[in-house]
């Protein structure tokens, strides 16, 4: 019994290991600074309420198949393998913009892989793989609600919905036009494909539609409070209200573990920030360095955690928010989102595993290389 528990804790541990560090950090911290009211101080609610809401939306979508109906449309007329390579990595750059780069990819890249499959095309996998990866990666990079970390630099950094997807919106547009460049140039050699669609397109029951037009509402609601035209509050009781009333599974479908790493980091940095030399230290590292720091930070312990890191000891919110999203490039790590594919290939093609991690990397490494001289040069 002792055996299988162990079994379950490291199992747990090995499954959600961000969550796990958190937690730790969190009780560590509160051995300087002990537990009381301060602690409900930390907690960005805003950022929870509205997260939780999107988790619930898209869980939703996904499970009516919305995803799968449009990206089956979207490829029933592809004819060869640089149109079906567009396809399918432009379904992660733009979907992650509004799904988050997380769902885009657990979404699209087992749609790929059984696609690639059907039209005999399995040499393109690592390939197409990859560049899914990168693109969930860039496109969210746009949007408050593209990534975690975005939502939370948004909603504390008071800027405009307008200012922010401005902030990121040249590293998005010269990513999008690096992607179409690499998909023509390594589709060079294209060939026909023979591709029917129609099995994988699942048509919807009309109750199905009416949950989809639900969902779409309740999505445009979301916008809106993250645009904070209307009340976080007022969005999620409307959110959770009519779920209950039309939609109770989805509730099982959503990763609350992501809540509860932002709610152990937010205690870590609300410890960190009320010891005063560990404050001043934390400050001297980030000021002035934010582009940097975020970058190098996102590689050891991933893009969302490190914002959640760094946030609170520096002013300049726009240039940790460009870090912290170039720095989801890099280190298989560096963006949490990019397990998700590699654990997709390690499934299927196990032995190969090291090939698919070493186009990864320099694929990434290229790609932050890139951007980072974009930086350079519009700074």
């Amino acid at each position: 019994m002792m055996d299988n528990m162990l079994q379950k804790i490291t199992d747990f541990i090995k499954k959600e290991t961000v969550l796990t560090i958190a937690i730790a950090f969190a009780v560590a911290s509160a051995f300087w600074v002990h537990p009381g009211p301060q602690y409900v101080g930390y907690i960005d609610w805003r950022v929870l309420g509205i997260l939780l809401s999107l988790m619930l939306i898209v869980a939703g979508f996904q499970s009516n198949g919305l995803f799968d109906a449009i990206g089956s449309r979207l490829l029933a007329k592809t004819q060869n393998t640089a149109q079906l390579m567009l396809v399918l990595v432009s379904l992660c750059f733009f979907s992650s913009m509004f799904i988050t780069n997380d769902v885009a990819l657990l979404t699209f890249v087992p749609f790929a892989c059984t696609i690639l499959q059907k039209c005999h095309q399995e040499r393109l996998i690592v390939t197409v793989f990859v560049l899914q990866t990168l693109a969930a990666n860039l496109g969210s990079m746009l949007t408050p609600v593209g990534n975690p970390q975005n939502l939370y630099l948004y909603s504390i950094s008071g800027a405009g919905l307008g200012e922010f997807v401005g902030w990121m919106a040249p590293y998005t547009l010269v990513s999008g036009v690096l992607l179409l460049l690499v998909v023509f140039v390594l589709s060079a050699g294209k060939c026909r494909i023979s591709l029917e669609t129609g099995s994988l397109l699942q048509v919807s029951s009309a109750s199905g539609r009416k949950k989809n037009g639900i969902y779409l509402a309740l999505f445009a609601l979301s916008l809106f409070s993250v645009a904070r035209v209307l009340p976080w509050e007022l969005m999620l009781a409307v959110v959770l209200i009519v779920l209950i009333f039309t939609d109770r599974a989805v509730f099982l479908q959503v990763d609350y573990c992501l809540l509860f790493t932002f709610i152990s980091f937010f205690i870590f940095i609300g410890n960190m920030g009320n010891i005063e030399a560990v404050r001043s230290v934390l400050q001297s590292l980030v000021a002035g360095r934010e582009l940097a720091v975020g970058i190098g930070a996102s590689q050891i312990i991933s893009n969302v955690p490190a914002a959640l890191l760094l946030a609170d000891f520096t002013h300049d919110l726009k240039n940790l928010a460009i870090g912290v999203n170039l720095g989801g490039l890099g280190t298989l790590i560096a963006s949490m989102a990019s397990l998700i594919s590699y654990k997709i290939y390690a499934h299927n093609y196990n032995k190969t595993k090291g090939h698919y991690l070493l186009w990864f990397t320099i694929a990434n490494v290229l790609f932050l290389a890139v951007l980072v001289l974009v930086y350079v040069f519009i700074s």
